[in-house]
């Protein structure tokens, strides 16, 4: 869904076309690959646990984001600013030993997801402090992640999930009708790809560890909402 959208504005002249030569597209390339992976990470265990649960261990991904800025960025933080992620630690460590619905199929998944997207934050930080092409603003350096994680996920998911397709296919639109399985993939595919987006020009403001503790008040709201939607 991102793919096409973010052709379309390229196309129409709204926002202006990247342009990237070969250097610039292998900088870009390992940060593609973890973007691809994080979600594959987080998909994963989305479907192998609750979705309380995926969301309570994706909590700590401001732990791997401060390792990998002072690895990759050399960054150095106050004593405050790691103080501050001693409550997210236990409290991720405490809502896995709780945890009703638990697999370690569920925990792989999430924490696979937490370093892929913490490489992918501060890679992409770095890359929009020396931008690698021409146009490569933080919407624009998402599209080109976005079209790189697309052609490196696409071989796993014939291979993993091109023959069981149409079968799965079949049973989901018996119960909802293909349409709305349709507008809801396509829904999910926007609402994913525009938050994405904000979430990288907001990247471009602060730090990755400042975006990443941020971002932990979007686990708060989907705990909210499995609540009030499954019942949880």
């Amino acid at each position: 869904v991102g793919i096409p959208w973010v052709m379309l504005l390229w196309a129409s002249g709204i926002r202006k076309a990247p342009k990237i030569d070969m250097a610039g597209w292998k900088v870009l390339l390992p940060i593609g690959a973890a973007h691809a992976l994080g979600h594959a990470g987080a998909v994963i265990s989305l479907g192998a646990g609750a979705v309380s649960f995926a969301q309570t261990v994706k909590a700590a991904e401001p732990v791997f984001t401060c390792i990998l800025s002072y690895i990759v960025l050399g960054t150095v933080f106050k004593w405050q600013v790691y103080s501050a992620l001693i409550p997210i630690i236990l409290g991720v460590s405490l809502a896995s030993l709780k945890e009703l619905s638990f697999t370690w199929k569920a925990l792989y998944g999430a924490l696979t997801s937490n370093v892929a997207f913490a490489s992918r934050a501060v890679l992409s930080k770095k890359t929009m402090d020396k931008p690698v092409g021409e146009n490569m603003d933080a919407p624009n350096l998402y599209g080109v992640l976005t079209i790189i994680a697309f052609i490196l996920s696409l071989p796993f998911a014939l291979y993993y999930e091109g023959p069981g397709f149409m079968e799965a296919w079949k049973a989901s639109t018996a119960v909802v009708g293909a349409p709305w399985l349709i507008r809801q993939m396509a829904l999910d595919g926007f609402y994913y790809y525009t938050y994405n987006e904000v979430a990288f020009i907001t990247l471009n403001k602060i730090s990755p560890i400042t975006h990443s503790i941020a971002n932990t008040i979007k686990r708060v709201c989907i705990i909210l909402a499995t609540v009030l939607v499954f019942g949880n």
